[in-house]
């Protein structure tokens, strides 16, 4: 590989800045040639000031400054986006992920991996305010997905480049990245990475963004496995909730004819109507699911696959540039 490009998103790392480039540098010294890329997610201290003394030094040194505050997820985004490498690393900004693992990784990745995750060994974090809900969130991830990787949130990650530019991160699915490369066709492993404690500013994430990360899991599990087929999903709930209904008015004139029960004093007459009007509500959201699916793929000349390669085409699936008339 020619290039590696290493995304890091920082906010209010001032002290931190100055160090991450040094480390990075002292890292990728003996590799391949190499670029950093760090995104500044609408910062209020001097970190922009920082970066700009670096990259005016050093021009292997990218700088993206995000208007405001767009959260962890869009500045990755961003700095994939500006990678130019033909592997991308990524790390937090605060150090305690090694910027001396990224050539192991690199390593793995040349095993023909298409994305090297990595694990943090003997975290050093707060036991009740990060660890606890890491393990559990890590737990609930696994059993959702199906995915075995002990550690989705560990931030330093090695991946492809033709990999990282079929990714669309945003809200919080940068924890979700394992399962974006997933549902991509990529060939991932996890090795073990060290992780430090925080030695100079202070965290920006905390356990108030559990919740934001259960929505998310129930996002990306609905995209796993419904974005090409939603009617599938809605549709499905419709029904059961139509059998639920008819099953509902058998019971009640059932009781009208053998046990003389008044039907419109019965409140599964009207369970029945509940449920018959919220199946159709669902198979109602399905086709117009599919509508929008249809919609979204065809509009955009969007394909709902991702080739690894091809051999002796003259021309990619999918591509309508450059067809010769005959």
């Amino acid at each position: 590989m020619s290039l590696i490009s290493v995304v890091v998103p920082v906010k209010d790392e001032q002290d931190n800045i100055a160090a991450l480039y040094q480390r990075v540098r002292e890292a990728l010294r003996t590799g391949p040639d190499w670029e950093l890329v760090v995104v500044d997610d609408g910062s209020t201290d001097q970190t922009l000031a920082e970066l700009r003394k670096i990259a005016t030094v050093d021009p292997r040194v990218k700088v993206v400054s995000l208007r405001r505050n767009f959260g962890q997820a869009a500045a990755m985004q961003a700095g994939l986006d500006a990678a130019m490498g033909d592997l991308v690393a990524t790390m937090d900004g605060d150090l305690q992920n090694d910027p001396d693992d990224i050539p192991l990784m690199i390593a793995k990745i040349e095993e023909g991996y298409d994305l090297v995750l990595g694990r943090r060994l003997k975290r050093k974090d707060a036991l009740l305010i990060r660890k606890v809900p890491s393990l559990v969130a890590n737990w609930l991830i696994r059993k959702v997905t199906g995915l075995p990787y002990k550690d989705f949130g560990c931030t330093l990650r090695v991946m492809k480049r033709e990999l990282a530019e079929n990714m669309r991160i945003y809200g919080e699915m940068h924890r979700f990245i394992p399962v974006l490369a997933n549902n991509l066709g990529a060939r991932i492993t996890q090795i073990d990475v060290r992780h430090h404690p925080r030695t100079a500013g202070r965290s920006k994430y905390g356990i108030g963004r559990t919740g934001r990360v259960l929505l998310d899991l129930m996002t990306i599990r609905f995209l796993s496995r419904y974005i090409t087929r939603p009617m599938h999903f809605m549709g499905g709930i419709g029904l059961l909730f139509l059998i639920l209904a008819f099953v509902s008015v058998a019971v009640t004139c059932g009781m009208k004819i053998f046990n003389g029960v008044d039907m419109t004093g019965n409140p599964l007459l009207l369970l029945s109507a509940l449920l018959f009007l919220a199946g159709m509500q669902f198979l109602a959201t399905g086709l117009m699911g599919e509508i929008i699916t249809r919609t979204y793929f065809e509009s955009q000349d969007m394909r709902p696959y991702v080739i690894r390669e091809s051999l002796n085409l003259e021309r990619t699936p999918g591509d309508t540039r450059n067809i010769r008339a005959a």
